[in-house]
């Protein structure tokens, strides 16, 4: 018995070495070196260094002088990050998407987009099509008294274009840059 059980336990403990330290160390060690800022979060730091958020993560923003990203299951805390699961039968669903529409209105700008309304199956995506940022456009401009043509550039230069997909726009990206205006 004890024939097996010792190569058995060496196995385990080599194996528990290598794919649970060794391993590990490893591909963090590569990540630090090849890939620093995404290995450390994705972090944006304004102008005096101060961290402001991830560029992978959507932040909350509130009042008319900001873009607001799309609604968050997990009310942008990457503790409870996941999808709300509420289907296309589940009143609550009907309720909340008709409760934001509400207040997102703008009269005479039509309904507001759809991506507004809806969460992202993660709960936390930090990008939303350029319609649903121009939608915006009106409200941002009144709060901050500036030029709706001044927030249309500055929509226009955060476009990305990702390999696969519509177009999008990095929320808090566009929103940091609104704050040096």
């Amino acid at each position: 018995m004890t024939n097996m059980i010792r190569p058995a336990l060496s196995l385990l403990v080599l194996m528990t070495l290598i794919t649970g330290v060794a391993y590990p160390l490893v591909v963090t060690g590569v990540a630090q070196v090849a890939f620093p800022a995404q290995a450390n979060g994705s972090l944006v730091r304004d102008a005096s260094g101060k961290v402001r958020g991830s560029s992978l993560i959507a932040q909350d923003f509130t009042g008319d002088g900001w873009f607001h990203p799309r609604p968050s299951a997990g009310a942008f805390a990457t503790v409870s990050s996941s999808a709300s699961n509420l289907g296309p039968s589940n009143p609550a669903l009907a309720t909340r998407v008709f409760d934001d529409a509400t207040k997102q209105q703008v009269p005479g700008q039509g309904p507001v987009p759809l991506a507004s309304l809806t969460t992202s199956g993660s709960g936390l995506d930090p990008h939303l099509p350029p319609p649903a940022i121009a939608y915006q456009l009106a409200r941002v401009a009144a709060a901050r008294n500036v030029p709706v043509a001044t927030l249309q550039r500055l929509l226009d230069e955060h476009i990305e274009s990702p390999l696969v997909g519509p177009p999008v726009v990095n929320v808090l990206a566009l929103n940091m840059a609104l704050e040096k205006l």
